[in-house]
Order: structure tokens, then sequence, then C-alpha cells
């Protein structure tokens, strides 16, 4: 696609008529400004004030590129390069799941539910958001951070540097028989694959498509597994009054609450989110 002139508000018009139809205007619109901020430095008032200015080809490069990226369906996150959470500018890539509001609002349960922890294990951290937050609130506990994925420890490694924060990474498959987490824990914290594969055909596009599979998806055959083998390797690292906690789907909570109950866990919740949905399972040891 081209325009009539080099315009930002050729430029505009340009995003506006491709994007809308496939994320709707409201979302096409929030887009269109977070690419001009971050690629022009512009926010909202100055557009209006550079609508008839002549962009240079370095910066027609920069929105042109994002454009085509966006018009293909990849996350605006990944094309940003970075994403906000917790007051956090955190690095993201097609190597690791964006982090979600829910996973805020985990993050935000733990640290105010009124004590503090010294040693902790975040498994499957992928961009490290979790174990990161947390290291930040508690900065005398010792972090530990676990993947399967080795892009994914990259990026949360460059992500602890970021935020100056020290964490220990470990490449670790927690469904591997002889994977232990660290011992001596007071908290075991988890956002697990939990969307059964049978309903990836009723994802978003850009979800479905950019998104690592292996942080999404759980057969639709056994869709506790990653968290029943969690809570049996959490048995033993957790100290006696240590918390579990997992961020769950909202069909299963229950059942992940269930679960933790018959492997002796005690004071099992099953939390709602702030939109009313049950996402969050916390447990003791």
């Amino acid at each position: 696609m081209r325009v009539a002139d080099n315009t930002v508000g050729s430029v505009l018009d340009l995003y506006r008529s491709a994007l809308n139809d496939r994320y709707g205007v409201g979302e096409a619109r929030a887009m269109i400004r977070m690419v001009i901020q971050e690629h022009l430095g512009w926010d909202l008032l100055q557009l209006d004030d550079h609508r008839k200015e002549k962009l240079s080809e370095a910066q027609l490069l920069r929105v042109y590129t994002a454009f085509k990226r966006l018009s293909a369906g990849e996350p605006l996150q990944y094309i940003l390069g970075h994403v906000w959470f917790m007051g956090m500018r955190l690095r993201v890539g097609p190597g690791v799941l964006i982090p979600r509001p829910e996973t805020e609002e985990l993050v935000d349960h733990i640290i105010n539910n009124g004590r503090s922890f010294t040693r902790f294990v975040d498994v499957g951290t992928g961009s490290g958001c979790i174990a990161i937050a947390l290291k930040r609130s508690f900065p005398r506990a010792e972090g530990v951070a676990i993947d399967v994925s080795p892009d994914a420890l990259l990026i949360a490694t460059a992500n602890a540097a970021a935020m100056d924060v020290q964490l220990d990474r470990r490449e670790q498959d927690v469904l591997h028989e002889d994977t232990l987490l660290p011992e001596a824990c007071d908290l075991v914290v988890s956002n697990p694959p939990y969307v059964p594969r049978g309903e990836e055909v009723g994802l978003a596009d850009h979800v479905r498509h950019h998104e690592p599979h292996l942080a999404l998806f759980v057969d639709d055959a056994d869709p506790l597994l990653f968290y029943r083998a969690i809570a049996h390797k959490a048995l033993k690292a957790l100290i006696p009054g240590g918390e579990l906690w997992f961020e769950g789907h909202f069909r299963y909570a229950e059942q992940v609450g269930e679960l933790l109950g018959s492997l002796g866990y005690r004071n099992v919740r099953v939390i709602k989110d702030l939109s009313g949905t049950l996402r969050f399972i916390c447990a003791v040891r």
C-alpha cells in the first residue's frame, strides 16, 4: 500500500482504513496512537499539530514496517518489542507469552496477602514478569525462574538486567520426572499452559498464529497436567506454611483447587479476577 503523499495525515488514514476491519475502530485507533508515539515520539495531542507534516524516509520506513506487521496480524507488543507490566517496561518477543492483565492481578494478590517471602520459584517464567515483579517487591528474597524454553530464559535474563534484579534462572522441564524444584521455598507460583488444544480455533488470530503454543496449550485429555506436576513437586519444595499460587482456566480453576486439597494442601482458595471469572488458585503447604 502507498499513500498519495508522505504527510502524517495520509499515513494515519492508511492505518485506519487497513486496521479498522481487522481490529475494530477503537482498538485500531489505540494501536495507531501507540505506534506513532513509539516511532515518532508524538502523543495524541501532538498528532493533530503534525497532520500536514511530511515524514522523512527513515520515519516512513519505521511506521510502514510496523503497519505491515500489524496488517499481518502480529501482536502489537511484539512489534513494539515491549509491554508494560506492574509499572515495568519489559521486553517481549515471539519466544514468550505476552503478559496479561490477569497475571498482574495474580502478582498483586501475592504481594498484598499480608506476608513476606524469603525464597520463591516461578515455574514457566516466560518473560520473567512474575519473578521480576516479586523480586522488586521482596528484594531480600532469593528468586528462581524456571522455563523449558531457552529463548524465554534469554528474554527473562534481559528483563531482569534491565530492572536491576538478581534471579537464578534455570532451563528445566517441570513435566520431566527428574526435575526438582528448589528446596526450602516459601512460595511457588506458576502461570502454566492451560488452554485446551480444542479451544485453539476460538482464539484471536494474533494469539493463535503468533504467541508460543508451548506456553499456551495443554492436551484436551488432561487439562490439569501442569498443575498436577507442579503441585506434586511443590510438596517437596515448600516449607511448612509455604504458599502455592496458580493462574488458571476458568473452567478448571475449581478442579485445580480440588486437586490441591486431595494432595494435602490446606486453606485452598479459588479466587475471581476483576471481571468476576474464576482465575486464581492458592493453597498452603
